[in-house]
């Protein structure tokens, strides 16, 4: 068991889906060159969460070289001859990226043999899975309480000609919309409102009507949730938030078995050209190695500043799933190994929520989260979610968790009485 797997109703086993396919032995590259496109075969799965994140995608060792090779910055490689070889053109492939993409697959499916593609962005990603998998007639199900963005990828959708049907993330609503789609998207814990679904549950009644599934993970990272393992055939993040923590780096990653899907996936990075910069694959890479350090840390703080909330009088509408008195708690314990570092509570009133987020000292007031310095935001402002004004997402860093809460807390003072 890690040290910051949820404790109250037990984690979920990593063994439920049975044991993990055999391992490619072709898939770690000689002399240090990753080989392009082929399926991630990490660490094996026995290994704990920090031994796999310090060596997960590294090439094998070559004296006199860097143990993680720096960014390759090229457009176009060396192609004398016949069209050979993994590495031709810079939209298709770069080896900054393979290293980085054998990383992630490693994170989320350990022991497997998975594909992974990364992304400039999150929502590239996330159109990249729908546009790519969907085509006119079909249908798609989406959560009508999911990240803001989701209400324009519709509207591209519905341009299209795919129908699209929306149900909330809680009391797993999404298996009444399930009939006749070709795809169903998940988010869970949902954002903002950190509402949280039985993912087996949907997957299994998904897949009996021939519907693919992907797993928005964003807010889980790998460490705190494994949809593959669930039974998704897509796993999907916004690389931006959690997983690489710093808040200096834009990235987005798909994650599947299926060679098939996976190939469909990457066709369409190749035409849209939603590619990452191979700077910000290499930071990225480099930021994964202390990803289970943040975690315990960020997760532990999370927990720390719900309890806190739970005492006051003037927050309403508290949730975190690791909570034991959150109503998604037993459902999130059963299928997460984390529970996240965001924690969303009400404010009497907008101007009560202005309050607060101007007496944080220790808070940053910015948009995204899962990062080591902690962030909070008045989520009404954007205006995209069916939240009350006094709505506040909070996600918690890797401050000291006494000086974190002391902070919010004393901010709580100052804002005044419900």
């Amino acid at each position: 068991m890690n040290d910051y797997a949820p404790q109250e109703s037990g984690p979920a086993s990593s063994a439920a889906s049975g044991p993990a396919p055999a391992r490619t032995a072709s898939a770690r590259p000689a002399a240090g060159r990753p080989a392009a496109g082929a399926p991630a075969a990490g660490a094996p799965a026995a290994f704990g969460d920090g031994t796999r994140a310090v060596r997960a995608g590294l090439p094998e060792a070559v004296k006199n070289e860097p143990p993680l090779p720096g960014p390759v910055f090229a457009a176009h490689f060396h192609l004398p001859g016949d069209v050979e070889g993994p590495y031709a053109y810079g939209r298709d492939t770069n080896p900054t990226w393979t290293l980085l993409e054998r990383a992630i697959g490693e994170l989320e499916a350990p022991g497997e043999d998975v594909h992974t593609i990364v992304f400039a962005s999150g929502m590239a990603a996330v159109s990249a899975v729908l546009l790519s998998q969907a085509h006119t007639g079909d249908t798609v199900v989406l959560p009508d309480d999911g990240y803001q963005a989701l209400p324009l990828l519709r509207e591209q959708l519905e341009a299209y000609g795919i129908r699209v049907r929306t149900a909330p993330t809680g009391d797993d609503a999404q298996l009444a919309a399930l009939d006749g789609a070709r795809l169903l998207w998940i988010e869970t814990p949902s954002n903002p409102g950190l509402d949280v679904c039985d993912v087996r549950r949907l997957v299994d009644a998904a897949h009996a009507g021939g519907t693919l599934v992907a797993v928005d993970n964003t807010l889980a990272t790998p460490l705190g949730q494994r949809p593959l393992e669930l039974g998704a055939d897509f796993s999907v993040a916004s690389g931006t938030k959690g997983l690489t923590g710093h808040g200096d780096v834009l990235l987005g990653y798909v994650v599947c078995r299926d060679p098939e899907l996976a190939a469909r996936v990457r066709r369409w990075r190749k035409i849209v050209g939603a590619i990452p910069g191979p700077m910000e694959a290499w930071l990225a890479h480099r930021s994964l190695a202390t990803i289970q350090l943040r975690a315990q840390r960020q997760w532990a703080n999370a927990l720390a500043v719900a309890e806190a909330l739970t005492h006051r009088t003037d927050v309403s509408g508290l949730r975190y799933p690791g909570l034991p008195t959150d109503r998604s708690h037993k459902t999130a314990a059963r299928q997460m190994r984390g529970f996240g570092s965001v924690v969303s509570f009400t404010l009497p009133d907008r101007a009560h929520a202005e309050r607060f987020m101007a007496a944080l000292h220790l808070v940053e007031d910015a948009t995204s989260f899962g990062g080591v310095r902690s962030t909070a935001e008045r989520r009404g402002r954007w205006g995209g979610d069916a939240v009350p004004e006094g709505f506040i997402r909070f996600s918690a860093g890797a401050e000291d968790t006494e000086d974190l809460v002391a902070d919010v807390l004393r901010a709580l003072d100052h804002a005044g009485p419900a």
